[in-house]
């Protein structure tokens, strides 16, 4: 076997579904990308505007670099039927524990694996969507998969339901071809968005993404786009759920990406009723504590005002007296959505003592959209 082969071998051994091996040469997605930036589309997500030089060219993230071995692990999960009309949805990648370590130290196996087969002094580094790496378009090139109208990469034979990871290496290997387009005239991801969030195939604008707004917005999400998040509280699987590739998808084989208990169909109710410590504590190893308490709980009651269901008035009424006015905002909003007497009467009486300015125009929407119902 050459050193390609052992390194793809024990990379399967690892647990990587999907391997690949590309030229650490500068990258042609580089200016697609310096003009997704450019647009706006990243948002508030400052940290991809930075580094871009580096992201153009992985010889730059390691001196030396001549190729990068990139894999890929699944973490699809069986869909469960939702049971209660009180409950969330959490994408599928955030159900199991937080990726980022596992993956980074399942690299660092293979790089003292290859340091140990290649007879030589070999210098590597690991990434695992943790800095400036075009990691999508490095994986094309490796032939893992092509980039789909939805923005994902897409593999034959897995789908789209993976975890990429690399590790540059200043190292001649052999090489992948790149992958490429299968997506056809298919357009169901571009048409499933309920938030319109693809302005053109191939191009995502995260201001619009229910993943950004759940996760990567800190402030208030915008009300023309709440109604369009649904029960969705952390992610969004929407465009993965119908792409025709992720009928071949397999559930996560590895144990640590399997759901937990509970994340599923979290109760948005048990949600709103969690402090800060019980918060902290419950999603210690879990991808959910990127939102922080008070990320998670605006997207639970945007969720519970998407429920149209009654029974979520007195967790929102609550939910209008939580320390942070990010979730009071959105209460409010979740209320007028709902509406009703009880609804009305806990607006009204919210306004009366309620300090913040942000909060406080929430409350008069709220109550201005009810006597507009009437």
């Amino acid at each position: 076997m050459t050193l390609t082969e052992k390194i793809r071998a024990r990379a399967g051994e690892l647990g990587f579904g999907l391997v690949g091996f590309a030229p650490a040469d500068p990258l042609e997605g580089a200016a697609f990308y310096a003009r997704w930036v450019a647009l706006g589309y990243a948002g508030q997500m400052g940290y991809l505007e930075r580094n871009n030089e580096k992201r153009a060219d992985p010889r730059l993230l390691l001196p030396g670099a001549r190729s990068a071995v990139c894999v890929a692990m699944q973490y699809y999960q069986e869909p469960v039927p939702k049971s209660d009309a009180l409950s969330g949805r959490i994408a599928s990648y955030a159900q199991g524990e937080d990726y980022h370590g596992l993956i980074e130290g399942r690299l660092g196996q293979l790089l003292e694996f290859i340091r140990g087969e290649a007879g030589q002094a070999v210098a590597g580094r690991a990434y695992v969507d943790t800095g400036p790496v075009l990691e999508r378009e490095l994986a094309r090139r490796a032939g893992l998969g092509w980039w789909g109208k939805n923005t994902c990469l897409i593999a034959k034979k897995a789908g789209s339901y993976f975890f990429l990871g690399e590790l540059l290496l200043d190292l001649e290997l052999e090489y992948d071809q790149p992958a490429t387009d299968h997506c056809g005239t298919c357009t169901r991801c571009l048409d499933a968005c309920p938030t319109q969030a693809f302005p053109e195939p191939y191009v995502l604008d995260a201001r619009r993404c229910i993943s950004y707004l759940t996760i990567e917005l800190r402030d208030s999400i915008p009300r023309p786009l709440r109604a369009g998040m649904g029960d969705w509280i952390f992610g969004c699987d929407i465009c993965q759920e119908v792409c025709p590739w992720n009928r071949r998808a397999e559930p996560a084989k590895e144990p640590a990406f399997r759901a937990q208990s509970g994340l599923e169909h979290p109760s948005l109710p048990e949600l709103l009723a969690l402090n800060q410590e019980e918060f902290a504590a419950r999603f210690r190893h879990s991808p959910l504590k990127r939102a922080k308490r008070r990320g998670l709980l605006r997207n639970a009651v945007v969720a519970l005002g998407n429920a149209g269901d009654h029974r979520a008035l007195p967790a929102l009424v609550r939910a209008l007296a939580d320390e942070e006015a990010l979730v009071r905002a959105h209460a409010a909003w979740a209320l007028g959505r709902l509406g009703g007497e009880e609804a009305r009467a806990a607006l009204a009486l919210a306004l009366e003592t309620e300090q913040d300015a942000q909060v406080c125009q929430e409350l008069r929407e709220a109550l201005a959209e009810e006597t507009a119902d009437e």
